[in-house]
């Protein structure tokens, strides 16, 4: 398994709407354990989250079902392996 960063910018004017059912979905894959921390930027303009999979592949098919993609409330995301060495979350 290996840790991936995800970067997020909304498209404003869709986001609010669709948030509630994006909250749901990430909140059932935190509950699995596949998702470690989520949340949005300050100014609303995005946000990241980090999460525990497989592989590059295994995380965007997630990302393709999280309803802000299914709903077009993403202008962009960005997928990133990161590799923890320091933290209370590090064995």
């Amino acid at each position: 398994m290996a840790w991936f960063l995800v970067e997020t910018r909304y498209v404003q004017e869709k986001f609010r709407d669709v948030r509630p059912r994006h909250r749901e979905y990430l909140g059932q894959l935190a509950d699995q354990g596949v998702v470690a921390v989520a949340g949005p930027f300050a100014d609303e303009s995005g946000g990241v989250f980090l999460v525990r999979a497989d592989d590059e592949e295994a995380v965007t098919k997630l990302l393709d079902a999280d309803p802000y993609s299914l709903e077009g409330a993403l202008e962009e995301r960005r997928v990133r392996e990161f590799k923890p060495v320091l933290g209370a979350w590090v064995p």
